[in-house]
């Protein structure tokens, strides 16, 4: 199925706050290691499934953080469609919401240590397809497609009342090699045609 897209635009309303916390206010996490059952067929990494729901606008600081919420981890494919099947579609939320799968120990915002030099590719889609575009995003990450080692930090969808997003988020901005193959990864996984303009915006650009 064809992902429809829009022009994109420069405002940024693709599942970060404006007020999300400052480096000082991201703790690293002691996660303990997910059990893998006998039989299950192991990720190459374990991945945490992260929900947010806000009201429009902008919030005070600490909310972000508290707004986000762990649904759940995995780290074999067996884990991870015993969760997602529990889980709404993205056509299914209500307005605005996110879903955030994001290696374990990288938390989904700009500050995180893992991402602090990084950015995103955004994608911005018309109403009625971003479940489809999703569920291709979040299985060409899970098996590896986009060949960047472990520059892939997570992807985002991000439902809007007019309009939704999804992005993919990386570790290094300025390498510029890895960000265009993972673009290039991302226009073959969302079935986009070779000319389609994507944006791509670093996290300091987010954080001014």
């Amino acid at each position: 199925m064809h992902c429809d897209i829009f022009t994109l635009k420069t405002s940024d309303d693709s599942g970060e706050e404006e007020n999300s916390p400052r480096k000082s206010d991201v703790h690293k996490e002691d996660l303990p290691e997910i059990e893998v059952p006998p039989g299950d067929h192991r990720l190459q990494y374990a991945y945490s499934f992260w929900f947010s729901r806000r009201t429009p606008g902008k919030q005070a600081i600490h909310n972000y953080d508290q707004n986000l919420k762990r649904v759940g981890r995995f780290a074999t494919v067996e884990q991870f469609w015993n969760l997602y099947s529990h889980l709404l579609r993205p056509s299914e939320l209500q307005g605005h919401s996110d879903y955030h799968v994001f290696k374990d120990g990288i938390k989904p915002m700009w500050e995180d240590e893992a991402n602090q030099k990084g950015g995103k590719w955004i994608v911005r889609l018309r109403k009625g397809v971003v479940s489809r575009c999703w569920e291709n995003l979040l299985l060409a990450m899970l098996g590896e497609q986009f060949m960047v080692g472990q520059e892939i930090c997570g992807v985002v969808v991000s439902v809007r009342f007019q309009e939704d997003f999804i992005s993919v988020w990386n570790r290094t901005a300025s390498d510029q090699s890895t960000t265009a193959r993972i673009r290039d990864t991302l226009k073959r996984v969302l079935n986009f045609p070779p000319n389609t303009i994507l944006e791509y915006k670093t996290h300091t650009e987010s954080l001014k």
